[in-house]
């Protein structure tokens, strides 16, 4: 059966900024169609609940909380997958994320610091598990990029540079690593997480960004969990280096930050 080829069986997968949003909701995704999942992120009480969703799918959870800003932690998160579940399979750097903030505003240390945390993180954790994905017979790479890497507005300089490197990043390692490991991207457009707070709090900006939108309405951490779950699994078995565009279709930013002329 078609369908059959979304199954996850005797898979593991770790999952970065799995607490809460797109990466709980990828976390679940994945466990619902049979994966175990390693899942870590900052705060540990969020894992916990998470984990307690994975495992009332029947699936196992392993919680290893860290700062993937420090890269020295990645190595535990890799070990910690090996230790309990035995393999590696699929890789979700969903961590990520930077405020916006004018050009003029934005210090080169800001610039550099929304680099590591969207690219550096997501190519070293990746680098981490290879041995093991080969190990394994292969696998599968997903990055978490956002729409804001290929569009243009005021204020995000640093954000839209960095998911930008993330979205090439993409490409060039699924070169490398081809054919055994596959390795895609999500470009996400604006979905209600707690990083939309502001907007979700805010009838006259949502209802903005929501008339902005083609689709009239804006993304669920759904939304992008079934786009990672079909890059992850052998539904998506014949795609690679590619970027999914999952933004209720908007060629130009939806949301404007008011910035004026200099």
């Amino acid at each position: 059966m078609l369908l059959d080829r979304f199954r996850l069986e005797d898979h593991a997968a770790i999952i970065t900024g799995a607490g809460r949003g797109i990466g709980r909701a990828c976390a679940l995704a994945l466990a619902e169609q049979g994966a175990d999942v390693v899942l870590t992120a900052r705060t540990e009480s969020q894992l916990d609940e998470v984990a307690a969703e994975v495992s009332a799918l029947g699936r196992r959870a392993v919680v290893v909380p860290a700062d993937v800003s420090d890269t020295s932690t990645l190595s535990g998160v890799v070990d910690a997958a090996i230790a309990e579940l035995g393999r590696v399979d699929i890789v979700v750097n969903n961590a990520g994320g930077t405020e916006p903030r004018a050009l003029l505003d934005t210090s080169e240390r800001f610039l550099e610091s929304a680099f590591h945390f969207n690219v550096s993180t997501a190519f070293t954790l990746t680098k981490l598990a290879v041995p093991h994905m080969l190990a394994a017979g292969g696998g599968s790479v997903v990055n978490i990029s956002s729409a804001m890497g290929r569009l243009t507005a005021r204020g995000f300089a640093a954000y839209g540079t960095a998911k930008a490197a993330l979205a090439h990043l993409t490409r060039l390692m699924a070169a490398d690593l081809a054919p055994r490991i596959r390795v895609n991207a999500v470009a996400v457009g604006s979905t209600a997480t707690s990083a939309l707070e502001v907007v979700l709090t805010n009838d006259e900006l949502r209802d903005a960004m929501i008339a902005k939108t083609p689709l009239k309405r804006l993304g669920e951490p759904e939304d992008i969990a079934l786009a990672v779950l079909y890059l992850a699994s052998a539904a998506g078995s014949y795609l690679t280096g590619k970027v999914l565009e999952v933004d209720g279709g908007i060629e130009t930013p939806n949301f404007d930050l008011g910035l004026p002329d200099l």
